[in-house]
C-alpha cells in the first residue's frame, strides 16, 4: 500500500484533484509523414545500412547456382531439392542480380545517397561564400593563445598578421582592430567528393549491369568462334541488353603453348601461356593477329576478348556394332588438379544397336603408382586415356540440356571384363579396344589442346573506376585535411600596442600547426624593428 501512496502522490495534481491532461501531437498528415519518410531514407544511418544490405543481398548470387551462369546446375537443383527450389524461385534467389528485392535495395541506396549529397552541397556553397567569423570576446580561452606587447601600431600589426596569414592560404577578413582567418574548407568537399563518387560508382555498375555482356566458351585449337549467343558455353546478358549488341566479329585460335618449370622446387609451375590467334572485326574486315596471353586481353570494339584457362581434348574415333562410325573428333576434358590430370566422357548416343558412353581421365604424364595411373608433370610427356565403357538403349530426344562434361549412367550399363570386374582400359595415342560382345571400339587417335575463353563488355567499367579514384581522392581529403582558424586582435594600453594571436583546431588531432609561432614571430620582428 505504501508503493501505492507514493506513486500516487508523485502524480501532479490540478487544484480540482484531477490530473492534468498530457497534450497529444498533431497528426502528420499526408505531406508529415511524406517528409519524416525522406528524412529517414536521406539520413546517412539509413545509407550505411543499405550499404550493407546490398553486400548482403549478394551473397545468394554466390552460393547458389544462378540461371544466367549456369541453367544445368539450377536445374539439377530442382531435381535434388524439387520444395526447396520452390521457395528459392518465389524469393528470386536463382536470378538475384535482377530480383525485385535487389533492385529495390540498390535504387534505395541510390536515393539515400543523393539526398544526403544535394543539401549538404548547397550548405557547403554556403560556407565558401559565408566571411570568416569575427574573434570571440575571450581569446585566452582557446586552445592554443599568445599574448605580447609591441610598439609598433595597430595598422602595421594588422597588415603584418594579414601578409602572413594570406601567404599560408587562410581566407582573410578583416574587422575593427581585428583579423579572422579560416582554412580547411576542402574537408567538407572531400566528404562531399566521396559521396558523389559513391553515385558514380552506382551509375557505373547499373550501366554495365543494363548494357553489358559476359560469357565463356571453350575452344579447341584449330576451330574457331563467332560472337553470337548460341556460340558461347555461358552467357550472361544485361538486362536491356539485346543480341544485335554483340559486335560481329570472328577468330579462330591457331596455336596454344605452355611452357612450365622442368627442375626444382618449383617443378611444374607455369611460366607462360600463349594462344595465337587470328580475328577479322567484321567480315568484311582484313584479318589480324595476336599473342593472346594472361593479364592482356584483346580488345574488339569495346569487348574484351581474356584468356582463362587451357586443357587437353584427347581425339578419339568411336565405332558401333555395326561398324560405323558415331563419334569421332576431340573431346575436351577439364583438369582436376596441378599436374592436369583431366575428367571427362566421350558420348555416342547415336551408336546403334545401342548407344555408348565412356569416361575417365586423361593424363598428361601418365605413371602408375599405389594410387593407380596418375599424371606427374602437366606437360604432354606420356600421354594416356584411362576410360570405363557404359552402353544402353538409344536415348529419346528431351530437349532437356545436358551438360558435355557428365555421362548421365542412370539409363546405362557399366561394360564388365569377362572376369566379373568392371571394364577399365588404358589407352597410348595410336591404341585401340574392341568392346565386349561386339558392341564397337574406341581408338585413341591424338589430343589437341583447348582454351577457355572470357568474353565481355561492361561499358560502365570506365565510369566505376572513376568513382573508385575519386572515392580515393576524396577520403584522402576528408581524413587529411583539417579546418582551422586564426584571430588576430589589437589594442592600445598605456601607449603600447596589445596583440593578442589565438586558433582553433578542429582537425582530429587537435593541434594548431606553426600558425601562431609564425605569426608572433613576424609581429616579433616588426616590433624589433620599430
Amino acid at each position: 500500500m505504501s508503493e501505492v501512496k507514493e506513486h500516487v502522490e508523485t502524480e501532479p495534481v490540478m487544484s480540482g484533484g484531477k490530473p492534468p491532461e498530457r497534450p497529444e501531437p498533431p497528426a502528420l498528415g499526408l505531406v508529415g509523414w511524406l517528409r519524416w519518410s525522406w528524412r529517414q531514407l536521406t539520413s546517412m544511418k539509413t545509407a550505411l545500412v543499405l550499404l550493407f544490405l546490398l553486400a548482403l543481398g549478394a551473397v545468394p548470387g554466390s552460393l547458389i547456382p544462378q540461371i544466367p551462369v549456369d541453367p544445368i546446375k539450377v536445374s539439377d537443383f530442382y531435381e535434388a531439392n524439387p520444395s526447396l527450389a520452390s521457395w528459392y524461385d518465389k524469393f528470386g534467389l536463382f536470378d538475384v542480380y535482377k530480383s525485385v528485392w535487389f533492385s529495390a535495395i540498390y535504387l534505395l541506396l541510390f536515393i539515400s545517397l543523393i539526398g544526403c549529397v544535394v543539401p549538404r552541397l548547397q550548405v557547403y556553397l554556403k560556407a565558401l561564400r559565408a566571411r570568416p567569423p569575427k574573434p570571440p570576446r575571450n581569446l585566452n580561452r582557446l586552445p592554443g593563445h599568445q599574448r605580447f606587447e609591441t610598439d609598433a601600431s595597430e595598422a602595421d600589426v594588422l597588415a603584418a598578421a594579414h601578409q602572413e596569414l594570406r601567404k599560408r592560404r587562410f581566407r582573410v577578413e578583416t574587422y575593427d582592430g581585428a583579423i579572422g582567418a579560416e582554412r580547411g574548407y576542402l574537408r567538407e568537399a572531400g566528404n562531399l567528393v566521396f559521396h558523389f563518387s559513391l553515385i558514380l560508382t552506382l551509375v557505373g555498375v547499373a550501366w554495365g549491369s543494363l548494357f553489358g555482356y559476359r560469357g565463356t566458351v571453350l575452344v579447341v585449337v584449330g576451330n574457331g568462334f563467332s560472337n553470337a549467343v548460341a556460340q558461347y558455353d555461358d552467357f550472361t546478358p544485361g538486362r536491356s541488353f539485346t543480341p544485335d549488341d554483340l559486335p560481329p566479329f570472328t577468330l579462330t585460335v591457331n596455336s596454344f603453348k605452355a611452357t612450365f618449370e622442368t627442375q626444382g622446387p618449383q617443378r611444374g609451375a607455369a611460366r607462360s601461356f600463349d594462344a595465337g590467334i587470328t580475328y577479322q572485326e567484321t567480315p568484311e574486315s582484313p584479318e589480324k593477329s595476336y599473342d593472346l596471353q594472361v593479364n592482356h586481353p584483346l580488345s574488339i570494339d569495346g569487348t574484351k576478348v581474356h584468356l582463362l584457362g587451357h586443357g587437353y581434348a584427347p581425339k578419339v574415333t568411336v565405332r558401333d556394332g555395326k561398324g560405323d562410325i558415331a563419334f569421332s573428333g576431340p573431346s575436351p576434358f577439364l583438369p582436376q588438379d596441378a599436374n592436369f590430370s583431366s575428367f571427362g566422357v566421350v558420348k555416342a548416343p547415336d551408336a546403334r544397336p545401342a548407344q555408348l558412353g565412356f569416361e575417365g581421365f586423361f593424363l598428361p604424364t601418365a605413371v602408375i603408382d599405389q594410387r593407380g595411373p596418375v599424371s606427374v608433370f602437366p606437360d604432354a610427356v606420356n600421354p594416356a586415356l584411362v576410360l570405363t565403357a557404359y552402353y544402353g538403349r538409344p536415348a529419346d530426344e528431351t530437349g532437356k540440356p545436358q551438360s558435355v562434361y557428365q555421362l548421365d549412367k542412370t539409363k546405362l550399363t557399366q561394360f564388365d571384363d569377362g572376369k566379373g570386374d568392371k571394364l577399365r582400359f588404358q589407352l597410348a595415342p595410336g591404341q585401340s579396344i574392341d568392346l565386349p560382345d561386339g558392341r564397337g571400339s574406341l581408338t585413341f587417335d591424338s589430343y589437341d589442346q583447348w582454351v577457355k575463353l572470357q568474353i565481355s563488355h561492361t561499358p560502365g567499367l570506365n565510369l566505376a573506376l572513376a568513382g573508385i579514384l575519386l572515392a580515393i581522392l576524396g577520403l584522402m581529403g576528408s581524413l587529411f585535411v583539417h579546418p582551422r582558424r586564426t584571430w588576430v586582435r589589437v589594442r592600445t594600453e598605456d601607449g603600447r600596442t596589445v596583440v593578442e594571436v589565438a586558433g582553433l583546431d578542429r582537425g582530429p588531432e587537435r593541434g594548431l600547426g606553426d600558425e601562431l609561432d609564425a605569426i608572433s614571430n613576424i609581429l616579433n620582428r616588426k616590433r624589433e624593428q620599430a
